[in-house]
């Protein structure tokens, strides 16, 4: 329900500040996500069309929050026709990819491209860097295409300043295979993620049109976690604002923690440069922890020098002190938190869910995972293997890339013999150097008779089974788009050659139901099944490829054909950049989680380990400059908590197997004394007979 008397004085004031320029100092926990939904509904309720509102946030699963949110807080307004396919007006609430390829549906023919490209995945990237590779590289010479891919994306989303530290001769032959590349992917009309945001742009600059077209649309812009923009995100946002000036960011410098990625935390800091006329409101008010922590984080991140002033402050307490602990190695580390995560389940009733164990390197992981498993302590550790790095998940979206577009080389290749159809690696190879030499896709060189007859009759069908298969998917795909009528309306005679294909008719009107019926059809499921020697493993695989299947028919989109629903299915499968949920439902488990893939997230009991030098702040900041960003990082991991925080070094570390001696963090020193406890300070504390008999009453009653 939409109330500003729930807002807080400074929350109130950047929600009714709608025009001109305005900067919300959103410091951790403080209600930034509650300012931004309340921000939209009051824009609407002032007569603001929807249409004209864009708030673009880094992830798809804040932009749904955020949708849900805002629509919570709008008046019910009338459900759209299903049948006629009008839909309300909405605010647009997008990720800047995501906001990109509206914009490029629209426009993109502008720059030679065609409506219905298609966007490259990182193994589809790497398919096509390790193409040009092959063919520019010198015999016995060998390069690493994710390097080189690495590169490239640092000079789209930063130029080659963002290069500074990297080697030498992959930087040179990041240069040389870029245009190679760029070309590459253009001839299959395709784009990557970095593309979205550059084609844009350039769109933007040779078509002053389109750029005025998106100003008139987009009149009031919000941005949230504004301190996380790289270069090109900072220019996209302000092409858009830099006329009407009805532009509002969102976001903390003190949680700038994704520098090496390419965000540039002068965005934020040098706002001022570019709107002088900007309005600052600050949020200070914290509403996840208590007075012990942040005052804590208050002390710590007034270290950083170069930054906005802001202090933290809640109503909830003091709370209890920062527990800092020190051991002889990781392994003792990690048994003792798991103990201590024991006790307090049985003798405080502290679920495994309200526990977070926040580490700086994945390598941290592995004892605590030991120790966890050891003491039967069920986990959830985030940023395992992605559900949509499977291989039959990959190979899935290949066969549907494919049939898409054909001329797609890198989802063709990977699903031309999967399963076995006669097309082995040397009848691909050959086909893909006769697809250079003609400068054309291999499907085209597939359908091509002069290359073809240089095959054997058995090769020869095998190419022509193939093409017919992809030929007759994709005739199905587009079926509908040629005949869309209304349920009550006759449906219209068939041409002659749909009655000479009668199989098209008797597929189903669904992604999943054409889905399963082109997998059976071509045995993958069967090929899954045998290419696993447990079946158990087996049937876990089809059953992942038949849970990802029955997500395809979530579109409400009766009226379009299978390939336009499978077109946007598609693109929010490949733009979906959060694809490892932070909030999984793990039921009751403790989460193991990195610093950098923290933030947003709360925890009432938070440990933070390994604060060594070395580890924290890493051994890299040191050379490259970038040891405020480590402070951040610790300042962000340090607001995670809510009620406790655990903060733990060692002595020693394992490391190849050997013990290699480690050194406390500096940062700890930044820790006001009076804010933290030893386990020397506590064990001196005596404790009350009464205490100790609750506690006890307590343990024996969780364990009978």
């Amino acid at each position: 329900m939409f109330d500003l008397n729930t807002l807080n004085p400074p929350q109130r004031m950047a929600v009714e500040t709608i025009n001109g320029p305005v900067l919300i100092l959103a410091g951790a926990g403080t209600g930034k996500t509650r300012v931004i939904t309340h921000r939209i509904a009051y824009l609407l309720r002032k007569g603001v069309a929807p249409g004209n509102v864009l708030a673009v946030t880094f992830t798809n699963k804040a932009a749904r929050e955020m949708q849900e949110r805002v629509r919570k807080l709008l008046p019910a307004t009338k459900r759209h026709n299903k049948r006629d396919g009008e839909k309300p007006d909405r605010p647009t609430i997008a990720t800047f990819h995501s906001l990109c390829v509206r914009i490029l549906r629209q426009h993109i023919e502008k720059l030679g491209y065609k409506k219905n490209f298609v966007i490259y995945d990182e193994s589809e990237q790497l398919g096509a860097i390790k193409k040009i590779l092959a063919n520019i590289s010198a015999k016995g010479e060998k390069a690493d295409p994710g390097a080189v891919l690495g590169m490239l994306s640092k000079f789209k989303n930063g130029g080659q300043r963002a290069a500074g530290f990297d080697d030498p001769s992959v930087h040179a032959l990041a240069l040389h295979v870029a245009k190679r590349y760029e070309s590459a992917l253009h001839a299959c009309n395709a784009v990557d993620f970095d593309d979205l945001i550059l084609l844009t742009l350039r769109l933007f600059r040779e078509h002053p049109d389109a750029l005025e077209a998106c100003r008139a649309k987009y009149r009031y812009v919000m941005v949230d976690e504004y301190q996380d923009t790289n270069a090109a995100q900072f220019e996209l946002v302000h092409s858009l604002t830099q006329v009407h000036r009805n532009f509002c960011v969102v976001g903390d410098d003190d949680q700038s923690i994704y520098g090496w990625r390419g965000a540039e935390i002068a965005n934020l800091l040098n706002l001022e440069q570019h709107f002088p006329e900007v309005k600052i409101v600050k949020l200070e008010q914290n509403y996840r922890s208590t007075n012990t922590i942040l005052n804590a984080a208050n002390a710590l991140i007034k270290n950083n020098a170069r930054r906005r002033v802001k202090t933290l402050w809640s109503d909830k307490g003091q709370g209890t002190k920062i527990s800092l602990r020190a051991f002889e190695t990781d392994e003792d580390e990690a048994r003792e938190i798991v103990a201590t995560i024991e006790f307090n389940r049985l003798a405080h009733r502290i679920t495994w869910a309200q526990n977070a164990i926040l580490f700086r390197t994945n390598q941290q992981s592995r004892p605590i995972e030991m120790a966890l498993r050891a003491g039967g302590v069920r986990y959830h550790l985030i940023g395992g293997q992605s559900f949509f790095d499977r291989r039959e998940i990959r190979d899935l979206i290949a066969y549907l890339k494919t049939f898409l577009n054909p001329h797609d080389d890198i989802s063709l290749l990977r699903i031309a013999n999967t399963p076995a159809r006669g097309l082995s690696d040397v009848t691909m190879e050959r086909l893909l150097a006769a697809s250079h030499e003609s400068k054309e896709s291999v499907f085209a060189s597939m359908k091509n008779p002069t290359v073809t007859t240089t095959f054997q009759m058995r090769t020869r069908e095998a190419i022509e089974a193939f093409v017919e298969l992809i030929e007759r998917n994709q005739s199905e795909l587009n079926y509908r788009s040629h005949h869309v009528w209304l349920p009550d309306a006759p449906a219209p005679t068939p041409t002659e050659a749909e009655l000479a294909a009668p199989l098209r008719h008797q597929k189903p009107n669904t992604l999943s139901g054409w889905t399963d019926s082109f997998l059976s059809e071509t045995g993958y499921i069967a090929d899954v099944r045998r290419s696993e020697k447990d079946v158990e493993a087996g049937d876990n695989r089809v059953r992942s490829l038949k849970d990802f299947i029955a997500t395809m028919d979530q579109a409400d989109s009766p009226n379009t054909s299978l390939g336009e629903r499978l077109t946007e299915f598609l693109e929010n499968v490949t733009l979906d950049s959060d694809r490892e949920d932070k909030e999984d439902k793990a039921g009751d488990a403790v989460t193991l989680i990195t610093m950098h893939s923290c933030k947003g997230l709360e925890f009432p009991h938070v440990y933070v380990i390994g604060l060594e030098d070395g580890l924290l702040p890493h051994s890299r900041s040191k050379v490259e400059g970038t040891l405020d960003e480590e402070r951040r990082l610790f300042y962000v991991a340090v607001t995670r908590a809510m009620l406790s925080l655990t903060i733990t070094h060692c002595g020693g570390r394992k490391k190849y197997g050997q013990i290699m001696p480690c050194h406390p963090s500096p940062f700890l020193k930044e820790l006001p004394p009076d804010l933290v406890e030893t386990d020397a300070e506590k064990s001196k504390k005596p404790v009350e007979v009464s205490t100790g008999k609750s506690l006890f009453a307590a343990m024996r009653e969780a364990t009978q």
